[in-house]
């Protein structure tokens, strides 16, 4: 239907050089808002230079399996400043962010058990219990009262039980509350499992996520995991936990066992990138701060950014599918870039732009994008 209706086709836009504040498409540079460059870091020459020695030592591919010949020293190190982060024991890299999630659960839920996950939480966490053949009960999102009373009802009819969360919700920007979320786990002898793909980098007043944002002890979830493409600007995912659960992935997990080790040189800057986030925390200030503006800027405007808390990520929420498309291009053709979300990837009647920032966007590119959309809303 979209020549019909006059719009360009969204998907798989081809995109020239570098994301970062600006991307450039066709040889025009549009001011970047769908990208994941949280910190600001990619292309950071730090980063570039860990990646280039790490290929010049082991090349681009480790060329077999971890568990065969694919092991180096470069993995180990990212796991254990990863781990560090979380104060656990151990963590374990996948060269696949949707494979981390869906090994994870294969792995340690079976047909006796039961996951129970937010009702907007990521793919990955559905495909999991697809394979582990699991019973799966989504909750209302961010109802924690929806999950208190599912699993007093039910907790006696299943072996094991696995919550699911995020800590920043990609398609909201908002997030759950952690501390009743542990103490749910605690109460129901369950385990929780928290995604850190879009809350890493984020929240936390040095980025270490939604256990520093909430003040809560990270050991009181039991899994954590999240991707390295977001605010650590490489590929793949990262489980962190007990010595127990990663010794078990390690020997177990399809993700990671049957699947070529991550390359040294994405393994060597992720670790970088998390060297900088730790050494300057500033960026995740800059971050917040831009965030900030941009919801209280949308706010004013009359903008509806639905739940979003007003970090890396809030939506303008447009409604229907053709006015989203019709919007995207509009802006784009106003010279910035955000990218339209239709159902299923969120509910019916919720269709909208998510807006990404990042620490390097500045005041005058947020209110001048917001300015665009205020224009471009009234219009269609």
């Amino acid at each position: 239907m979209g020549p019909a209706l006059g719009l360009n086709d969204p998907y798989y836009r081809s995109h020239d050089g570098r994301a970062g504040v600006t991307t450039q498409i066709g040889g025009r540079e549009l001011l970047n808002f769908a990208s994941y460059d949280y910190l600001a870091l990619n292309g950071h020459p730090e980063i570039l230079a860990a990646h280039q020695d790490a290929a010049q030592r082991y090349g681009t591919s480790v060329s077999a399996s971890r568990i065969t010949a694919g092991e180096r020293q470069v993995h180990r190190d990212l796991e254990a400043a990863l781990a560090q982060i979380y104060e656990a024991e151990a963590g374990a890299l996948f060269v696949s962010g949707h494979a981390t999630a869906a090994s994870v659960i294969e792995t340690i839920l079976g047909p006796k058990d039961l996951l129970i996950h937010d009702s907007l939480i990521h793919n990955c966490v559905v495909v999991g219990a697809q394979a582990a053949r699991c019973q799966r009960k989504p909750f209302r999102h961010n109802d924690l009262d929806d999950l208190e009373s599912y699993l007093a009802l039910t907790r006696h009819l299943f072996e094991r039980v696995l919550i699911v969360s995020e800590g920043i919700f990609s398609m909201d920007g908002d997030g759950p509350d952690l501390k009743r979320l542990v103490a749910i786990k605690e109460r129901f002898q369950a385990w929780l499992m928290l995604d850190e793909a879009h809350s890493l980098g984020v929240i936390g007043a040095t980025g270490r996520g939604i256990a520093e944002h909430a003040g809560v002890d990270p050991a009181g979830v039991d899994v954590w995991f999240g991707t390295l493409s977001k605010a650590l600007v490489g590929c793949g995912g990262y489980v962190c936990g007990s010595q127990v659960l990663i010794d078990i992935l390690k020997a177990r997990a399809p993700g990671l066992v049957f699947s070529v080790g991550m390359p040294a040189p994405v393994a060597a800057a992720s670790l970088a990138a998390l060297m900088i986030m730790r050494r300057e925390p500033e960026r995740v200030e800059a971050l917040r701060e831009n965030g900030a503006h941009f919801l209280a800027g949308a706010r004013a405007r009359g903008l509806e950014v639905g739940s979003s808390w007003g970090y890396g990520v809030t939506p303008i929420i447009l409604g229907s599918d053709i006015r989203t498309f019709k919007a995207a291009r509009a802006l784009e053709d106003a010279g910035f870039y955000a990218f339209p979300v239709i159902p299923p990837g969120v509910t019916q009647g919720s269709s909208r732009l998510r807006f990404f920032l990042s620490a390097a966007h500045t005041a005058a590119q947020i209110n001048s994008a917001l300015d665009a959309m205020v224009t471009i809303t009234d219009r269609t």
